[in-house]
């Protein structure tokens, strides 16, 4: 494990960089102060970059988009690798008929609407439409009814026998430097004890993640782990997830790992990145080229 002062050390090593999207590119405030110099000068280098996010909330296009109102024009969808394209995958090949119930946003549907099955919200799932459930999808803490729609996620999981997808893994993410939201991840985890049935993950830190991000670079160019270096801002998905999967890792100390905090959280998880560097931030002196 490596501190290191100037992230353009980061990007002169390596061929490819997954970034983490909220807390390393993106906080609840904006984007991070100085986070397009880090793409202006990967764009300058030449270098190859991606977003690798457990944000199912909305298609890659629309995920491009939030990053073009900001001014950060040069993320395409292309560029964007989210989890819920795990899961679209998974319904292609496993799922072939019946209604997919989800909880979360119309915009998050997206990915399971893509696939030509019937998607319904669980609040509109009842007693004529039941028997016709074929699958669950977690997709984002919002856009139900927490009292009524969880209610009723746990009794059609408890009369039905099928895949329960989890697409965004994320348990809670920060709203404030003191403050953190419950995410769809950890709503999940709570039904999955309730009902005492085991749930199909997809997102960080599942490696899974990472062959989908592998061979989509993979299917254009050769490529091998030792030029993909992976930066995120939390130890248990983003660490731990490059690390299965063979990747040199950066935890960044701009979003849930404070930089107050990160010897004891290591030491408490055992999770070591392989740098440790404030931010992703390129610094303003580094743009001479």
């Amino acid at each position: 494990m490596k501190r290191i002062d100037n992230f353009k050390s980061i990007i002169d090593k390596y061929e490819i960089i997954f970034f983490d999207a909220f807390g390393v590119i993106k906080t609840y405030q904006g984007l991070v102060p100085g986070i397009e110099r880090t793409f202006e000068y990967l764009e300058a280098k030449g270098k190859e970059y991606y977003i690798v996010t457990n944000d199912a909330s909305r298609s890659p296009v629309e995920l491009a988009e939030a990053y073009h109102k900001y001014g950060l024009n040069v993320i395409s969808a292309d560029r964007i690798i989210s989890s819920g394209m795990l899961t679209k995958e998974y319904l292609d090949l496993q799922v072939q008929d019946g209604i997919v119930a989800y909880l979360g946003t119309p915009a998050s549907s997206h990915y399971i609407d893509s696939t030509g099955l019937h998607t319904l919200p669980v609040s509109a799932i009842n007693n004529n439409n039941i028997d016709k459930v074929s699958a669950m999808i977690f997709l984002d803490d919002e856009g139900f009814d927490w009292f009524k729609d969880l209610n009723k996620t746990v009794n059609i999981l408890r009369k039905r026998t099928i895949p329960v997808i989890v697409a965004n893994t994320d348990r809670a993410y920060p709203m404030s430097v003191q403050d953190v939201q419950i995410a769809i991840g950890g709503i999940a985890s709570m039904i999955e004890n309730i009902v005492g049935k085991k749930f199909i993950r997809f997102g960080k830190p599942d490696s899974q993640m990472f062959m989908f991000a592998y061979d989509l670079i993979r299917e254009y160019r050769p490529v091998n782990k030792k030029e993909i270096v992976m930066v995120g801002d939390t130890l248990q998905t983003d660490i731990l997830g490059g690390n299965k999967f063979g990747l040199d890792t950066v935890l960044v100390l701009s979003g849930n790992t404070l930089a107050k905090d990160v010897d004891t959280r290591i030491t408490a998880t055992g999770i070591m990145p392989t740098y440790i560097c404030d931010s992703a931030v390129v610094g303003s002196g580094d743009l001479g080229f």
